[in-house]
């Protein structure tokens, strides 16, 4: 009889809780002082919104504070949320019991998994959202969760208590708005995306502001530095808008959705879905002449005239960016996408922005099909400032100051994706905290989001940090398919999902466990085990099991069961390299450095990882070995200072 396959499950639930998990780095919270609520989050955004939620399913009162409720959930640039690696981002949320998975579902107007051709660890999936109606249903969700209070008003500083010891930096107890009113909380997670001390730049001309039509937040990164941390500038954009009634479609390339689209979400009913109808995308292209009127204008763009000092990111350049540095390619790819069934708004989606208003109509009536198009709104970038996340800790609170979380835009990332995983963390670990109970830490090998976390707090992003599958080395385990079956365990652990999903992860691993069996008990007209056959490149499910009767138990299991089936058999052998990969360095990654390590003394390091040593102090030799710089010499040369310290 074959081996029972291995589960995903079981390794992920068979460490002990002490194993898994270290006590909160800042000890027990100081629940003495007067409270309004047990975690305050500010900002609305994506990150807020999973924060608050997440908090919330823990049984924390939750304040969440946004600038204008109407915005809670705003898609405040594109108007879609997956992709590539930050589609398996999403599937990982709603493993854990976040929202931004069921949003999407029930407002997506086109559904794609992308790179269907490759292999199942780098597919994922995207959809194209409706803007306004995501906005809606995303507040919907939070103002249907018992204990969110959704408070409008502006948060213009932090409230300080105590320091929990003698000299150290005071605790963070709350937040005052600019109504005077003040909330106070153990737990405060800043969420506040683009807007700390923002400024927003079109050409030569330049305004206060995160994002359009709404102002910064200036008073809370004065308070952020009077706690010593170090502050950074970063900068994004966006594209023009333009009116779909004045684009000629026909000279474009259609980009329909997938004829049998996939949800996002486990638990959105695959049989009514999709819920909204699905319109496609178009492909067009800019011109010779399009880069001419932006290289003889470029000195006009923020960037390139040195009114912003803020970088870029490098994976989602702006046009005239894309154009100085790439002068050989003579055309760059636009997509041009609507933002909602009800509204004629397009997003110019490859052609972000920042140049002078009358430079963005003349070079965007270059690009063929959008020669008579009307601007509705002209491109621009916002310079922010960010937080260095390496004075963070893999809990995502701040280190040396205990009751502050951040989590989002302020850590240096970028995408929606990526700010609403780092709220749910943050959100979790605030209410955990508050609860005194022990922390949520995802490791690189459980999920995309502990990839994510671990590389921000071990390096300080000099870019705009993006999620890519390269980014995870064992992202054959990392699949989008098998989200549920790596964090839905985990998560009812934690208390963040029902008992009854991890009863469904049971029943799942049975019936795969089951048909995994089967195939390598029957065999085929060759004598070859059907499992065997099965391995084959150009063999699916479908086609091993196309002559079997019901008795088999491998006929009508589900389109999921039996894609999680085949994927196991296929990549059955490279997942078990990984998993012995893993196990090798598990003892780095459980080999805890001590804080106050003293670097400065260690002889044979190299100046290099020295610095970078003193600066990041990372917490294990696992994520000392991943701080480019440290050399596997130097990585045993602390090795060998552990081991004389115990």
């Amino acid at each position: 009889m074959p081996e029972t396959p291995r589960s995903y499950m079981t390794e992920a639930s068979s460490e002990s809780r002490s194993e898994r998990r270290q006590r909160h780095p800042h000890g027990p919270p100081d629940l003495r002082g007067p409270r309004d609520f047990d975690v305050v989050v500010v900002g609305g955004g994506h990150a807020g919104v999973e924060a608050a939620l997440a908090a919330a399913r823990l049984g924390s009162s939750v304040a969440l504070v946004s600038f204008d409720r109407a915005k809670v959930g705003e898609m405040s640039c594109n108007p879609a949320i997956g992709g590539l690696g930050k589609g398996q981002i999403v599937r990982e949320i709603d493993a854990l019991g976040g929202a931004m998975g069921r949003v999407a579902d029930a407002t997506g107007i086109q559904f794609r998994m992308l790179n269907t051709a490759k292999g199942a660890a780098v597919r994922a999936p995207r959809c194209q959202s409706d803007r306004h109606r995501y906005r809606e249903v995303a507040t919907e969700t939070v103002l249907g969760h018992g204990g969110i209070d959704l408070i409008e008003g502006a948060a213009v500083g932090l409230l300080f208590g105590e320091p929990a010891a003698s000299g150290g930096k005071p605790s963070v107890v709350g937040v005052r708005l600019e109504s005077g009113r003040e909330l106070r909380a153990p737990s405060t997670i800043m969420t506040t995306g683009t807007f700390l001390r923002a400024v927003m730049h079109t050409g030569e001309a330049k305004s206060q502001g995160g994002r359009v039509g709404e102002r910064s937040a200036e008073g809370l990164s004065g308070d952020v530095e009077t706690l010593g941390l170090r502050l950074g500038r970063l900068k994004t954009g966006t594209p023009p808008r333009l009116d779909a009634r004045t684009v000629d479609f026909g000279v474009m390339e259609e980009q329909p959705g997938d004829a049998v689209p996939k949800p996002f979400s486990y638990l959105t009913d695959a049989a009514r879905f999709p819920f909204l109808p699905q319109v496609p995308c178009h492909i067009t292209y800019t011109s010779p002449a399009t880069h001419d009127i932006i290289r003889d204008n470029v000195h006009r763009a923020p960037m390139y005239m040195g009114a912003i000092q803020g970088v870029g990111p490098r994976y989602c350049p702006s046009v005239e960016d894309k154009i100085m540095r790439f002068p050989d390619r003579d055309r760059h790819q636009v997509f041009v996408e609507p933002e909602g069934l009800d509204t004629d708004v397009l997003y110019v989606n490859g052609v972000s922005t920042s140049l002078p208003a009358e430079i963005q109509e003349r070079f965007i009536h270059t690009i063929p099909g959008l020669e008579s198009a009307k601007f509705l709104r002209h491109g621009y970038a916002v310079e922010y400032d960010f937080v260095q996340p390496s004075q963070l800790s893999d809990t995502l609170a701040v280190q040396d100051v205990p009751g502050l979380f951040l989590a989002g835009q302020i850590n240096g990332t970028s995408g929606y994706e990526e700010a609403a995983g780092q709220g749910l963390i943050a959100g979790a670990n605030a209410a955990l905290w508050v609860q005194d109970r022990a922390p949520f830490v995802l490791k690189r090998h459980e999920a995309y989001l502990g990839v994510m976390v671990d590389d921000l707090v071990i390096t300080n992003p000099k870019e705009p940090y993006r999620m890519f599958s390269s980014r995870a080395e064992y992202r054959l385990l990392l699949r989008q398919d098998n989200a549920d079956r790596r964090l839905v365990p985990l998560a009812v652990e934690a208390g963040l999902v029902e008992r009854s999903r991890f009863d469904a992860i049971v029943a799942k691993e049975g019936a795969i466990a089951r048909a995994r069996q089967t195939l390598s008990k029957l065999r085929n007209a060759d004598n070859k085990p059907l499992a065997e056959v099965l391995r084959r490149p150009e063999e699916t499910f479908a086609s091993v099991t196309a002559g079997l009767d019901a008795s088999s138990g491998l006929r009508n299991l589900g389109e999921e069961i039996e894609e999680a089936v085949e994927i196991d058999v296929k990549y059955e052998g490279y997942i078990d390299r990984q998993q012995l990969q893993i196990d090798r360095l598990a003892r780095q990654e459980s080999e805890e450095i001590p804080r106050d390590l003293d670097y400065a003394a260690m002889q044979g390091l190299a100046t290099e990882a020295r610095e970078k040593l003193m600066d990041l102090r990372p917490r294990t030799l696992g994520a000392a070995s991943r701080i480019e710089g440290v050399r596997p010499n130097d990585v045993a040369l602390i090795g060998i200072q552990l081991q004389k310290l115990r």
